[in-house]
């Protein structure tokens, strides 16, 4: 008996040993009843997230249906609904789908002479064609000839895009506040300030509207690869997404690589405060360093990439890394990040220097000039420049635009939740500096919402953002999408409101329940307030006929069609000649492009034609660019701006020197008339250079005589 009571207390002991790992297995294994809990919020929020996308790609379709009457228009009448740059763009796909081949196509494109007069370009690197390229590939493999236009093909994929684009801003919300009721929300505010978010309403083509779609996917994979404690599927899973998206929105959007370094700056903040795994930082490095090398070699050899800050800063930072600080909290470790983040800055200033002395680039110059001049560092009277500086998008930001945010609460509530994550980082920075740990898992009840790596990141990109959107209102359009993702979190996060009741030091009610109340209860309120308001709106812009009809532009593109020769070039307004080489074909002698000096120089002397130039100076730059024909916009003639300074014509007269300032007051003096009013008159010796062959309510079409006749 002795000996049996023994073995049974031995075994005792063992149950006992072996309960906590049992107790451990039981509690890593979620029960069922947690796993359809889980699986229901996951299906259900997919499901949300994809159906906020497809409403939305359809909401876009049918307010442009509304707008400008698409299914009723002739194909003429529907191509000069394209403007400018997007009329190019659009005029590229089509010659796509008329090659004999896609292999025939590209290469007509790359070596293409009949565009533009006495100019050899490479379309497709010049343009950024590549959305065409796919696009032409999906309607010709799809085999769509035969079932939808290809206008309409077009189209729907950038309105599919922009679907994407907002569920990818839907997930990224939903994955920081961890509840889908903030991609709602998103998607509410995005849509109702739709003015300032996109720009999709007049410039479908847009190389930004092919890009940031990636750019939001990237940045959604990004928010959950920078997350703690992830399974290792779900890791690789952001890995592979971030990768993939990150180079396909750098091959869709030449200015792709500034945004990526303006990403790759908050990650290495991020990063130098020690708030993120450094392992995973820099394998983020190496997705922009393979994302540059492959671009490099597809987008031919593409020397905007090599000498872009990115590379510069990406670079740095491999050289750097082998100095960084493990040991935390001493004067010393404090002393060499300080050093660390000097030698970064340095090192990426000195090797952009040395790229751009030794690598062959012309490309983005103008910008390094403009920003220049925008910083008050320099002054011209160049055109080119001026031009760009009176651009609505290059101005800073009305007060109209802050009030559209404020009205729609957008704003105010991300203030509020900027200032409230800002504070929390900046508390977790010091406490880094001092030398105290991360916390592995960040608990409700700890209210330390600036401890989450992926929180830093978005409150670092924001800051940085906005910085250029508060300078440049072109930048809203990357800035307000993540406002409306940011105030998103911030209301539907229980982290957020426990982190403010921590500071406040609540006593009278339970800090937990009532930050889970308030996630709850305040997107409802702000989500039943959008829809009172904004609802019916949104629903009489769909249901009201607007009418978009230029006769004057059909008639002149149909007497091109019918009256012009095949091999004519014709001259005028870059935004004009986009239209024409779309809805004619003809050859022209400028296109709306602004990333290549040859082509800004042509716009510049080409716009000489509402100077105050004599006739023999505007025909010597005509035929010099073998142009037959010149069209006359009786609207920059004649134009009114509402800003005194910024029309076409001032700023040629700036530039030739026809302005003379006294006593503050500018007057304009030349001994010539201004050119696009002289020609109307029809004497000599405008008649013996030009001759008017076409005229309506907009345009003049001269012909440009090869024989001159010096006739009184």
């Amino acid at each position: 008996l002795p000996q049996m009571s023994s073995g049974a207390a031995d075994l005792r002991q063992r149950k006992k040993q072996s309960d906590p790992e049992s107790d451990k297995m039981l509690c890593d294994c979620p029960f069922p009843d947690v796993l359809v809990q889980r699986f229901a919020k996951l299906f259900f929020g997919c499901l949300a997230a994809v159906t906020s996308g497809m409403m939305y790609a359809v909401y876009l379709s049918t307010y442009h249906e509304r707008k400008f009457w698409f299914s009723s228009r002739q194909e003429l009448e529907r191509e000069i609904t394209f403007q400018g740059d997007s009329a190019i763009y659009y005029s590229f796909y089509k010659e796509l789908l008329k090659a004999p081949s896609f292999e025939r196509g590209v290469y007509e494109l790359t070596h293409n002479n009949r565009t533009v007069s006495l100019k050899t370009i490479n379309a497709v690197q010049q343009m950024t064609l590549y959305p065409e390229l796919i696009a032409s590939v999906l309607y010709q493999a799809s085999g769509s000839e035969e079932v939808i236009e290809p206008v309409y093909f077009y189209i729907g994929i950038v309105f599919g895009l922009q679907g994407i684009y907002v569920t990818a801003l839907f997930v990224t919300s939903w994955v920081m506040s961890g509840t889908w009721l903030a991609g709602m929300l998103t998607v509410a505010w995005f849509i109702i300030n739709r003015t300032d978010t996109t720009r999709i309403d007049y410039s479908i083509p847009s190389r930004e509207n092919w890009a940031l779609p990636y750019f939001a996917c990237q940045v959604a994979a990004l928010t959950g690869y920078l997350k703690k404690n992830l399974n290792c599927s779900a890791e690789k899973f952001c890995y592979l997404l971030v990768s993939a998206s990150t180079y396909t929105f750098m091959m869709m959007w030449e200015y792709s690589h500034y945004l990526l370094f303006i990403q790759a700056v908050s990650l290495f903040l991020l990063d130098s405060f020690a708030l993120a795994q450094t392992e995973k930082v820099h394998e983020v490095y190496k997705i922009y360093l393979f994302s540059l090398f492959l671009g490099y070699l597809l987008q031919f050899e593409n020397s905007a990439l090599l000498v872009s800050p990115l590379l510069s800063l990406v670079a740095a930072l491999m050289l750097s890394k082998c100095l960084q600080v493990t040991k935390k909290g001493t004067f010393m470790s404090r002393l060499l990040k300080i050093m660390y983040i000097y030698l970064v800055l340095t090192v990426t200033v000195t090797l952009n220097f040395l790229l751009k002395m030794f690598v062959p680039h012309k490309e983005n110059e103008h910008l390094l000039r403009f920003l220049e001049v925008k910083l008050g560092l320099n002054t011209t009277k160049n055109f080119t420049m001026n031009w760009l500086l009176c651009q609505e998008s290059l101005q800073a930001p009305s007060q109209d635009f802050f009030l559209r945010l404020t009205q729609s609460s957008l704003l105010p509530f991300y203030i509020l939740v900027l200032i409230i994550c800002l504070f929390s980082v900046t508390q977790v920075i010091f406490r880094r500096m001092c030398g105290e740990p991360l916390k592995e898992t960040v608990k409700l009840e700890d209210g330390r919402i600036g401890e989450r790596p992926e929180i830093v990141y978005h409150v670092i990109h924001t800051i940085l953002l906005g910085s250029l959107a508060m300078c440049l209102e072109g930048m809203k359009y990357l800035w307000t999408p993540y406002v409306c993702m940011l105030a998103a979190f911030g209301v539907c996060s229980p982290e957020l409101w426990m982190t403010l009741f921590k500071w406040l030091r609540l006593k009278a009610v339970h800090p937990i329940l009532l930050a889970l109340i308030l996630s709850m209860a305040v997107p409802t309120i702000i989500g039943f307030s959008l829809w009172k308001e904004f609802f019916p709106r949104i629903m009489t812009e769909l249901s009201e006929l607007q009418e978009f009809y230029d006769p004057d532009t059909v008639e002149l593109m149909t007497w091109i069609k019918r009256q012009a020769p095949v091999a004519a070039v014709f001259a005028g307004s870059p935004q004009l000649m986009g239209v024409i080489k779309l809805c004619t074909g003809w050859m022209v002698s400028s296109l709306p492009s602004y990333n290549d000096d040859d082509l800004l120089k042509r716009n510049e002397n080409i716009y000489q034609i509402y100077s105050k130039r004599s006739a023999e100076d505007i025909y010597k730059i005509l035929t010099s660019y073998k142009a037959n024909f010149l069209v006359i916009e009786d609207s920059i003639c004649n134009e009114v701006g509402p800003v005194r300074g910024c029309r076409v014509k001032d700023l040629l007269d700036i530039a030739n020197g026809h302005v003379v300032c006294e006593e503050g007051d500018s007057y304009a003096y030349s001994k010539h008339g201004r050119f696009c009013h002289e020609i109307k008159m029809n004497y000599s010796p405008y008649v013996n250079y030009f001759t008017r062959v076409y005229w309506n309510r907009s345009y003049f079409v001269y012909r440009i005589n090869t024989v001159i006749s010096f006739q009184s």
